[in-house]
């Protein structure tokens, strides 16, 4: 008798195992890797893509973007702006809740306020916090930040900014308790709490982060059920990118970013589509990203050595913008990722790019007419150029180096580690390098602020200390229209201004690139590359 109940007890437990894992299995978990590693889980720190991502999850602001860039409500229902564009006013949700903890009454999470946006805001300014965020804040009036009351906050700016509200979607702006952030000091990096879609179950720093449903999030979709759909969130932290696509093949992950020189050709087609071979396993979601690829030239008598280089001559700079085949380029060294840039600096994805816009295309003729025009015909005497490069952009200068050749066009080619490179360019040291630039907001204002001569580096990011009187005549115009056409007209002007003076060599608009498992529905795209959650979908196998 005593065995038979031994035999029942344990078939018992067996089938309590199984109902375990069967419900276990019943939990949509979205998987995905970050080979960087993540530093920090405070907002105020959130920097680079790396951190965004998981900030993004975790926390809300008084705004946010749609997948066109569009800035609409968040935790601010609506808002004001005065005539003058210097005051903001935001009308505060009051159905929304920070995560549970056991410091609120009850542990359950209280309802956020104007006055914990005030003191967000102010922690970003605070030269304690040591935010690298603090500079969305250098137009904002001392002590401009301000609850009037628990659903009204007013923010006052010194001088109009029309771009301020896409600052304020950025995830250094997420709203935080007081009361959780004094209790944790700087232990807040590992113990977050905020109002976004998941929230922080679990980190074993360098091995997995765990972020589990929100059930009192406030959004809801169209139809009127509540977000997100997830029950989980995991983010492994595998640093080889070919284990990590190895992981993806094998279903171990959902989704993998970006595009892996060594997997390139394996992927996609010459056309940039993806191989059909893997139709049945996973799709592409690719669209325009805000960043331009570009070369930049140092325009600054008093910091090149040499007076007489050839990168302070106009027409030598044209000469070299014409004398390459960006669309080639696209084609045989990125697999067609990324649109040539054809249409000047501002890239395609934000108001301002302007598809008819005339840039720089590739034509023979023009390069060896300029290059007579200057002095040099077929580049003789022309002096070598010095163009500075990191490793990961070899292959694209070394195949302009070649296509410039063709015309008597000398290139020399330094290599440069990341941080050497990056000091070097921030301190004019480089006559002619390599250089990209990520939208932090989306307004066109963001690349054309790296032409504004007060701006110069190292203080701001004109790396090529560029000064036009006309250019900086109309960026301060800009700054003072709020009426977003008539903006984009000036700055349509402005991009015009530095084609004809060449003071870069666009390369190309980049894009997101992601690959997602067949699985996974509601997966977008957008073009701050953000990764956005909430609204995704997993199928059960």
């Amino acid at each position: 008798m005593q065995r038979i109940y031994l035999i029942i007890f344990s078939l018992l437990i067996f089938l309590s195992s199984c109902q375990e894992s069967k419900d276990h299995s019943d939990k949509t978990v979205f998987r995905y890797n970050e080979s960087k590693g993540i530093a920090t889980l405070d907002p105020a720190f959130a920097k680079s893509q790396v951190l965004i991502w998981p900030a993004n999850q975790l926390y809300n602001g008084l705004v946010q973007m749609d997948n066109h860039l569009n800035i609409k409500p968040c935790i601010a229902k609506n808002w004001k702006i005065s005539e003058n564009g210097t005051l903001y006013t935001f009308t505060v949700r009051d159905d929304v809740c920070f995560h549970d903890h056991k410091i609120f009454p009850n542990g359950k999470g209280r309802t956020v306020t104007a006055h914990d946006f005030e003191f967000s805001l102010n922690r970003i300014i605070d030269p304690k916090t040591a935010s690298p965020g603090a500079w969305i804040f250098n137009n904002v009036e001392e002590n401009g930040i301000k609850a009037i009351n628990d659903s009204t906050l007013q923010i006052q700016l010194k001088n109009p900014f029309p771009a301020f509200l896409g600052l304020l979607s950025m995830q250094y702006c997420s709203v935080l308790p007081m009361e959780i952030v004094e209790f944790y000091g700087n232990d807040f990096r590992n113990n977050p709490i905020g109002t976004g879609p998941f929230q922080f179950k679990l980190w074993k720093e360098g091995e997995k982060l765990v972020l589990v449903k929100n059930p009192n999030y406030f959004e809801k979709d169209s139809l009127g059920n509540q977000l997100p759909y997830l029950d989980a969130v995991s983010i492994t932290f595998i640093n080889d990118l070919q284990s990590e696509f190895l992981e993806f093949l094998k279903g171990n992950l959902d989704f993998i970013k970006g595009l892996n020189p060594a997997n390139k050709d394996e992927l996609l087609t010459k056309n940039g589509r993806l191989n059909p071979k893997y139709n049945d396993q996973f799709y592409m979601v690719n669209q325009p990203y805000l960043n331009t690829e570009y070369l930049g030239f140092l325009l600054d008598t008093a910091k090149i050595k040499d007076n007489t280089s050839p990168v302070l001559k106009k027409k030598i700079r044209q000469a070299i913008n014409y004398g390459f085949d960006r669309v080639k380029m696209m084609k045989y060294l990125r697999n067609s990722i990324g649109k040539p840039a054809l249409q000047g600096f501002i890239p395609k994805g934000l108001p301002g790019y302007n598809e008819k816009f005339n840039g720089f295309e590739y034509n023979p003729d023009k390069t060896r007419k300029l290059l007579i025009e200057a002095g040099y015909p077929n580049g003789e005497g022309l002096p070598p150029i010095n163009l500075t490069t990191t490793a990961e952009y070899l292959d694209l200068c070394e195949y302009i180096q070649q296509e410039l050749s063709q015309f008597g066009i000398d290139i020399q080619i330094d290599v440069n580690t990341g941080a050497t490179f990056r000091d070097m360019v921030a301190n004019s040291k480089l006559e002619f390098f390599r250089g990209s630039w990520i939208a932090d907001y989306p307004d066109a204002e963001n690349y054309l602020a790296l032409f504004y001569s007060k701006n110069h580096s190292p203080g701001g990011p004109n790396y090529t200390h560029y000064f036009n009187p006309e250019f900086d005549k109309l960026y301060e115009k800009a700054m003072n229209v709020t009426n977003e056409n008539e903006r984009v007209k000036i700055y349509n002007t402005m991009n015009q201004i530095i084609i004809e003076d060449a003071v870069v060599v666009p390369l190309y608009y980049d894009e997101v690139v992601r690959f997602v498992k067949n699985s996974i529905s509601g997966f977008e795209g957008n073009p701050m590359n953000l990764l956005n959650l909430k609204n995704v979908k997993k199928a059960n196998p």
